[in-house]
């Protein structure tokens, strides 16, 4: 491994524990896993801990973590790599997920349903017995070593027909389902990320629960776990309660009139 590789590799070590509260046994599922060497898919909503989680998992497994946030715009070259002009000659540079292969890290593909289909293709051959990477501009198959390991996320309440999973795809997974966690379990998330009181935390908890109920009048989706750590946040640094939910959790939720009124109130009944 050259000096630059190591360098990089270790930008992407997480070196204290994140906090994390198991919901179920989802831990010791990922655990193993990654003993038989399986990819992983994470399910859940926005914001409900499956990043925090992975960083849980690369920490007890001791693994450097690569994140990639995928988009529409996201490319083959852009996961495997592709050769860059230095002075008179072409150098090549390791993407994320080829850089995760050669030297047995952790990849993690966050809302892989947003990247193009024929690029999430490329992860096939990693995510099946075979566990090889082809880089064709190299030509090259690398071997994914046993520390190497793949997983990917997405939302399915954003599911539509052009985005979802092919089944060729989503079948080579071990697949793990998330979901907001129960009131108590949240109000120590909220409590311990936010810092603040448990019974203020518990009282963000249950305003997240009046948003989440709303999905049926239009809301796309409730306050997220995340929301409600910013307006914890936002509360520590001594604004009111008012306009720390409404700037660190309602606004972000959406711009329609009624329901940011409708939100308004249920701060109200609750503060």
């Amino acid at each position: 491994m050259n000096t630059s590789n190591q360098q990089r590799i270790e930008e992407y070590r997480v070196l204290s524990e994140p906090f994390y509260l198991p919901q179920g046994n989802e831990v010791e599922l990922a655990l193993a896993a990654a003993r038989e060497q399986l990819p992983l898919l994470l399910k859940g909503p926005t914001g409900c801990g499956k990043t925090r989680f992975m960083r849980y998992i690369a920490w007890r497994l001791g693994r450097p973590l690569i994140t990639v946030s995928c988009h529409d715009d996201l490319s083959t070259s852009d996961l495997i790599g592709r050769y860059l002009v230095k002075g008179m000659e072409a150098m090549w540079l390791d993407g994320p997920l080829t850089l995760a292969v050669r030297h047995g890290a952790i990849c993690y593909l966050d809302e892989i349903v947003e990247a193009r289909k024929d690029t999430t293709v490329v992860i096939h051959p990693l995510a099946d017995d075979r566990r090889e990477l082809p880089v064709e501009k190299l030509g090259m198959i690398y071997a994914a070593p046993a520390e190497f390991m793949l997983a990917v996320s997405y939302n399915p309440g954003y599911q539509s027909v052009l985005k979802d999973l092919k089944p060729s795809t989503r079948q080579r997974f071990v697949s793990l389902s998330f979901s907001y966690p129960r009131p108590d379990l949240e109000s120590r998330i909220v409590m311990s990320e936010g810092k603040i009181d448990e019974p203020l935390a518990a009282r963000l908890v249950r305003l997240a629960g009046m948003t989440r109920s709303l999905k049926e009048s239009g809301l796309a989706e409730g306050a997220s776990t995340r929301l409600l750590i910013q307006a914890a946040q936002l509360l520590r640094q001594g604004l009111d309660i008012r306009s720390a939910c409404r700037a660190g959790i309602i606004e972000s939720l959406t711009d329609d009139p009624e329901l940011l009124e409708a939100m308004e109130e249920m701060v109200q009944s609750i503060f």
